[in-house]
């Protein structure tokens, strides 16, 4: 077992290109193996060798556990850092994954230019992440289990122990003699984790004693071809995004077969910074696709997200709040945030001249009618919108610029009547709207 784990680090040191390491070490067996066997290997300290603690406070010996680790790490000639986090509880995720939310959030602010974060999860991780996927109806992505390496923070993810059963790194310990924490969580069985790792594994393996191997087997074919998933939803999504990044293409979407579905919402949502819906929601979708009528704007929502369905396009942004009504304020010029995500307007100008009289910017009125210059007729504004297409929610948050005796002068930066051309033409300057939604 302890030539096993050494080799197996050796192997994947030999692989890998040149890099600093930083160990994730919780001072638990696992970590303890993995940072005790690069500490001992010239190749891995070559590279610049470091740990990471993160405290979670969330035990009352969890300073005792660091004082544990920073004592272990110094034994080794291992610099360690100890970071304390704050772990939020009651959102609705439960502890464990609050506290693993943290934790990552922690070493992605830790990790340092072009290093390599080693986490030391081994093939019976692998199976437990896996059946708890599984028990969560995750799809291909899901259940091909945790990668053995990606981009992370300012550099890697790497977990090269995989291949190796929770014994391999047990017996380690053991041969070594090595302290190690063995945090209480860890036999908590009202824990997912721990239910599966204390009362459901070993109960398969009566049976099938090689399940560990065989899920992670079955997890590395999901892998495949989830990653085979991701190149061709890549595609699909390039050819059905709109010039604007936050618009895809929704009958082209809702047309793609449903394996790739998933995939191409999930990446376009991820490229923008949002969430991805759940199951019910992304059915829902595609219900309103394909039974809407053209002249409604239907809206699905969900935590950190909402997708609009207009003129074909599906529209994605963060939660909207409810759009002002008759919202004012004076306005010189200067760069002016508009409320309900709104956006921003400004005044652009080459050579400005000063702004030499008040202005004043209203958002939410009703009922407002406007002649653009040159245009022969006064029109619903409601009606301008339209035909220029403006989508229904930024329509309600679009900026009217007035002048002080009320006389509406421009519509943001798509319209002006005759005496807004003529005052911008003499300032040299325009309106700038940047519509934050």
């Amino acid at each position: 077992m302890v030539a096993s784990l050494t080799a197996c680090l050796q192997h994947a040191l030999a692989a890998r290109a040149a890099g600093p390491l930083c160990v994730g070490y919780s001072g638990g067996p696992d970590s303890t193996a993995l940072l005790h066997a690069l500490a001992a290997l010239p190749e891995a300290r070559a590279r610049g060798l470091r740990a990471l603690h993160v405290d979670h406070g969330l035990h009352a010996d969890s300073a005792r556990w660091a004082a544990h680790c920073r004592a272990f790490a110094a034994a080794l000639q291992v610099p360690l850092a100890v970071v304390r986090v704050e772990v939020p509880r009651g959102r609705g995720e439960g502890l464990e994954a609050a506290a693993r939310e943290a934790r990552h959030a922690a070493f992605a602010a830790e990790l340092r230019e072009g290093e390599t974060l080693v986490l030391a999860q081994h093939r019976d991780d692998q199976a437990e992440t896996v059946l708890l996927k599984l028990l969560r109806g995750a799809g291909p992505e899901g259940l091909g289990g945790m990668r053995g390496e990606r981009a992370f923070a300012r550099g890697r993810l790497w977990r090269p122990l995989l291949a190796l059963p929770r014994a391999a790194l047990a017996g380690y310990v053991r041969a070594h003699a090595l302290p190690c924490i063995e945090d209480p969580a860890n036999a908590d069985p009202a824990l997912a984790r721990s239910f599966l790792r204390r009362e459901i594994l070993p109960r398969l393996a009566q049976h099938w004693p090689q399940a560990p191997q065989a899920i992670a087997h079955a997890a590395a074919a999901c892998r495949d071809a989830a990653d085979y998933l991701v190149r061709e939803a890549a595609t699909a999504r390039a050819r059905l995004q709109g010039l604007d990044p936050a618009t895809l293409d929704a009958a082209g979407w809702a047309a793609l077969p449903a394996a790739l579905r998933t995939p191409v919402l999930e990446g376009w949502l991820r490229e923008l910074g949002l969430p991805a819906p759940a199951r019910a929601q992304a059915a829902e979708l595609l219900r309103q696709i394909e039974t809407c009528a053209a002249d409604r704007v239907p809206r699905i929502a969900w935590p950190g997200a909402e997708l609009r369905l207009w003129r074909g396009l599906l529209y994605a942004m963060a939660p909207l709040p409810e759009a002002p009504r008759d919202w004012r304020t004076p306005w010189d010029g200067a760069a002016l945030q508009l409320p309900a995500h709104g956006g921003v307007l400004t005044l652009e100008a080459e050579a400005p001249a000063p702004l030499d009289m008040p202005l004043e910017v209203r958002v939410g009125a009703s009922g407002v009618r406007f002649k653009p210059a040159g245009d022969r007729h006064t029109r619903e504004l409601r009606d301008l919108y339209q035909q220029a297409g403006v989508p229904p929610w930024q329509r309600a948050r679009c900026p009217l610029i007035h002048a002080a005796d009320g006389t509406l002068l421009a519509v943001a930066d798509l319209w002006c009547s005759e005496a807004g051309a003529t005052l911008f033409e003499r300032l040299a300057a325009r309106p700038r709207w940047m519509p934050g939604c």
